[in-house]
Parts: structure tokens; sequence; C-alpha cells
């Protein structure tokens, strides 16, 4: 039964206009959506199982009970590339004069580069002659290659490739020295940090029938091509070994049998009245700054000294091993 009065179903000016739905309480209700929920209106499909819906304790429990996959290993690091100068880690001389010397000094070297327009130069011409003669390949190589290869230092158009040096290990120089028919005479070097001093050291120990060096991995010079130039060719003959730690090394060849001897300013023995110069032995110098290092020192069995009448107090490394060295062959075969 409708309302009193004129209602009727719907209300509204001139009965064409849009109306509220019959019996609808909401302001403003639409008769329909015009398509716009269609979707809301399709089902959703049948329920998943427990174990897959996520949240339910069904399958919280089966993703516990489900073995875990093996994690993957992370991908190898790349290795970095080398500094640029530098092929395959090689140490490049540079000038004309200190590669000719190089050459001279039969420094082992890969590859002679000559810049372009060079071969009138007679430190060049004298290079190349060096470099066929020793079968060193010699290349033509544009200035912004050597500019590249020297990294800023003068070159002058030449540039002589030297690879790294291959160290022995401590034991292994150990065992070449016991293969001669003389007892082992090793020099150890500690703190010695210019690698002309190195390569005096070198040179004095093939010129006294010495058995070859060893160095520490950090802190000390290395065989580079100075090196090389200051052994005047000796570097070929004399073996290096360097040492991760050089007081272990020391203690290595001392529990081997050797005598461990310091060279030091404070030495309580002078060097030419050191006894057992015949044995088996290792003499180690220190810098002429600081002179061996404590834990070094006290690795040795002896310290001697080298008697000095004048009024310099120290020598550097090289004199002063050669020094010693001489007076070791000495008494070797006096």
């Amino acid at each position: 039964m409708a309302g009193g009065g004129g209602g009727g179903a719907a209300s509204g000016g001139g009965g064409g206009g849009r109306g509220h739905k019959a019996g609808s309480h909401r302001k403003g209700a639409t008769i329909g959506s015009g398509g716009k929920n269609r979707r809301g209106l399709r089902g959703k499909g049948p329920t998943p199982p427990a174990q897959l819906r996520p949240g339910h304790p069904a399958a919280r429990r089966a993703t516990a009970a489900a073995p875990r996959p093996r994690a993957t290993p992370a991908p190898a690091p790349v290795p970095a590339r080398r500094a640029r100068g530098t092929r395959d880690g090689s140490e490049f001389v540079v000038g004309r004069n200190a590669v000719v010397d190089a050459l001279r000094a039969r420094v082992p070297a890969t590859a002679l580069y000559v810049a372009e327009r060079q071969a009138g130069d007679e430190r060049v011409r004298a290079a190349v002659d060096l470099a066929a003669r020793a079968m060193i390949p010699v290349l033509d190589a544009p200035r912004s290659e050597l500019d590249r290869l020297a990294g800023g230092a003068a070159h002058q158009g030449l540039a002589l490739a030297v690879p790294p040096y291959t160290y022995l290990h401590p034991d292994d120089l150990l065992a070449r020295a016991r293969g001669t028919d003389a007892a082992p005479l090793l020099v150890a070097l500690d703190g010695v940090t210019d690698p002309r001093n190195l390569g005096a050291v070198i040179r004095s120990v093939a010129a006294f029938a010495g058995h070859g060096v060893l160095v520490p991995e950090r802190r000390a010079a290395g065989v580079t091509a100075a090196a090389w130039k200051a052994s005047a060719g000796a570097a070929a003959q004399v073996p290096v070994a360097r040492a991760t730690n050089l007081v272990r090394a020391l203690r290595g060849w001392r529990d081997a049998g050797l005598l461990v001897v310091g060279l030091a300013a404070a030495g309580a023995l002078p060097i030419d009245a050191l006894e057992a110069a015949g044995d088996p032995l290792v003499l180690v110098v220190g810098s002429e700054g600081r002179g061996l290092s404590r834990l070094v020192g006290e690795s040795c069995d002896l310290v001697v000294r080298i008697p000095m009448a004048g009024t310099q107090e120290s020598l550097n490394a090289g004199v002063a091993a050669g020094i010693a060295l001489y007076e070791i062959a000495r008494r070797r075969t006096g």
C-alpha cells in the first residue's frame, strides 16, 4: 500500500528523469553499475588445499618439513687488472743511458721498445745492437705507447721490459747450498730497502763463493732492474729467496744446523776473530740506519763487527757485507 498524498512509485518532474531504487533508504543509490563491477561478480575458483594457503598453519608445517635448497656458491672474484704501464707484471727500465746500462749488465728482458724515427741516435743503436745479441725482441712503438709504459717518466724513446723475478723458498735455497761441495754460506738482509745495496750484496756473494741471499717479503728491497744493474750480472748466478717472516726463516736454518752470525757495529766479536767461518753459516746484515732489528738480533747465535780505525761509525749494507764475506772467504781458503 502506497503512502498518502500524491505519492507513487517514482517522483520527480516529468516522470522521465532518473529515479531512485524503489524502497531504498540510501541517498543517491543508482539502479545499476553499468558493467563496472562485472569482474567482482566472477568467482575465485575452487578453494586451494590448506597446505597451499599462505599463512595457514598447515602451510607453515609443510614449509618447515620441506628440504632447504643448497646455497649457490658465490662466483669467483674477477682478478684485478694490472696497473697501466706494466704487462704481465713486468717492470720497465726507461731512458737511453739506463736501458743501455741494463743491457750491458745482462739484465734479463723480454722486449725492447723503440720509438719511431729514433734509429739515428747512437745510444739507441747501441741498445738495439745489445738487445739483438741477447736475442731480445726489438719492437717499434709509437710515443703514446712509450708514454704509457713509462708512467710519466722521461723515456727518451726507449723502454726495456724486465719480467718479475722468481724467488726461491728459504728451504729450497738451503737445499741448493747443501748440494755444493763447500759448506753453505748464505747472506740474509734485514731492513735493507735500497735495491742497489741488494745488487751489491749479490755481487759480493758471487765474488766470495757464497750460495745465495735471503730477503724479507715486506719492507725490503727486491730483485728489480736497479738491483740487477748493481749486481753487474751476478743476479743471474746467485739465487735469491724471499721469506714471509725473516725471524722464522733464520730460526729454521739454525735448527737445520747453520750458524746464524749477525753483523752490527756493536758486535762483541771482530769479524777477523770468527773461528767458525768455515762452518755452515748465514751472515745477517742490517740496514745502515738502524742495524739489526731486535727480534733478528735475538735470533743470531753471535754478533760480529767490522773494526774501523777511522771516524766513520757505519757502512752501508753493500759495503759491510762485501768486507765480511771477504774475511769469511779468506779464513775458509787460508
